[in-house]
């Protein structure tokens, strides 16, 4: 595992080739059909050790799948300092159960606490921040768990496209509903976070996240605002 890396590696520097946003668009409409596996392995192929997978250890389904495909695939966490401790309990676990190679990101905070200045900008400074840097030096593409059923706002999510930043953005479980992950998590021993079963289905930091309530998925994310997503996926 490291932590507040440079990022600056040899492997970091080596580049993938290019892809249009028609050439994304053509793909994401042809892996449609496919399944998770078929997109984290072209992934996988098209950018070698330029591709990372972003986790927020709510499980380790897109983990596992990763990992059967490439066992050294890098996965990076974003460590806010406001996260539950279940959460960092299974990102230990996840860390033992897979060995896995873990990079751990914190946000480069004032003294003072942005989480005072009001959500937007915590999230700024404590979740797009820290990614933005990890990717503008590490990676061309990143893997996502971000599926369409998480919200009316995921809707058209696409399998492939382009993030805010130029970076490729692969969603490999797009198309997946919940049922298809539950029985896929059953059937091969994924590591969940215990707060799925306190009816937290979406786990992000605990001063803003409260059980989910009805059919929303994220229900529980800034309960009482209007804010439905932290940056990342925008």
């Amino acid at each position: 595992m490291t932590t507040d890396t440079t990022f600056d590696t040899a492997v970091s520097l080596r580049r993938s080739p290019a892809f249009s946003d028609a050439d994304l668009a053509d793909l994401s409409r042809a892996f449609e059909g496919g399944g998770p596996h078929e997109v984290v392995g072209w992934a996988c192929e098209a950018f070698g050790p330029r591709l990372v997978l972003s986790a927020s250890f709510a499980d380790t389904l897109l983990i596992h799948i990763a990992r059967e495909i490439d066992p050294d695939i890098e996965i990076v966490f974003i460590d806010t300092g406001f996260h539950f401790a279940e959460t960092l309990a299974t990102v230990r676990r996840a860390l033992e159960h897979y060995s896995l190679n873990l990079s751990v990101v914190h946000p480069n905070l004032e003294p003072a606490d942005v989480w005072g200045s009001g959500v937007e900008s915590c999230c700024g400074a404590r979740r797009v921040a820290p990614l933005e840097r990890f990717l503008a030096a590490r990676a061309d593409a990143w893997l996502s768990g971000l599926r369409r059923d998480d919200s009316s706002d995921r809707l058209s999510a696409p399998i492939l496209g382009r993030d805010r930043r130029g970076v490729v953005k692969i969603n490999p479980l797009a198309s997946w509903t919940r049922p298809q992950l539950d029985r896929f998590a059953r059937d091969n021993d994924i590591l969940v976070n215990p707060l799925t079963s306190a009816g937290y289905s979406s786990i992000g930091c605990w001063p803003c996240t409260e059980p989910s309530t009805g059919d929303d998925l994220r229900s529980g994310r800034w309960s009482g605002s209007t804010k439905t997503e932290c940056g990342l996926h925008q």
